[in-house]
């Protein structure tokens, strides 16, 4: 196996879905399927014992669910990228998920080659959904508010912000706040370049601190921080 090769882990309760997935996964050169769970809590021992790049998470299992798994798994082995599979893009499974720390999510009919892809471009540190379409989902299950701050009242206007990621906002530039709050809007890279009058390559370098400084793992969590935190809200733009 090569120092290059994906390690990937599949946590399903339906073992033809596991094989499915895992014979496709296993005819590609660069990705290698480490182990399978059957439950969330065999999850958190798997990864905590093979070490994957990636693991492909169902959500409803039984003894522990998807997304605590993946709150867990997140929390305790950042370089451990979660995708959660899911029925429907506009699920609020895969919100659940995207919330916990997952990185992306998948329509379990995914083509193969989309599965591949996706594996591939997470492992890297990418991001797979759009995030126009993370954007659409946060808008259609984040109560006013942010997520964070969902269950606890309907009625504050901003969430609490601790006290670690106050000082990563602090630390933002102005230009570096106004991409943070392009991002969360869905807009694709290009499209910032053109709002701003820089270049592509000026948008990726601030995309890259603005994820350093909040200590995000990639574009779609900064979506889910900017609306967590106020920085934009259902319906707007921040």
């Amino acid at each position: 196996m090569s120092e290059n090769t994906i390690r990937v882990a599949l946590v399903d309760d339906q073992p033809l879905l596991r094989t499915g997935f895992g014979l496709i996964l296993d005819a590609e050169d660069d990705l290698d399927v480490v182990g399978e769970a059957s439950d969330g809590a065999a999850a958190v021992q798997l990864v905590a014992r093979e070490k994957p790049d990636v693991v492909l998470m169902d959500v409803r299992m039984p003894v522990m669910d998807g997304i605590e798994a993946t709150r867990r798994i997140v929390g305790e082995f950042p370089d451990t990228r979660v995708i959660i599979l899911t029925t429907f893009d506009l699920d609020e499974y895969a919100f659940n998920g995207l919330t916990a720390g997952a990185s992306a999510f998948l329509l379990k009919d995914v083509d193969p080659e989309e599965l591949v892809r996706a594996v591939r471009l997470v492992a890297s540190g990418d991001a797979v959904v759009a995030p126009r379409v993370t954007k659409r989902l946060l808008e259609t299950y984040v109560r006013p508010g942010g997520a964070a701050q969902a269950a606890a009242t309907a009625t504050a206007a901003l969430p609490v912000v601790p006290p670690e990621v106050a000082r990563g906002l602090a630390e933002l530039t102005p230009r570096e706040r106004e991409i943070l709050g392009a991002m969360a809007a869905g807009r694709s890279n290009q499209e910032i370049a053109t709002e701003f009058f820089v270049s592509e390559a000026t948008v990726k370098t601030h995309v890259r601190r603005v994820l350093a400084k909040l200590n995000l793992r990639d574009r779609v969590q900064a979506v889910v921080f900017a609306y967590e935190y106020g920085i934009v809200t259902p319906g707007g733009e921040g």
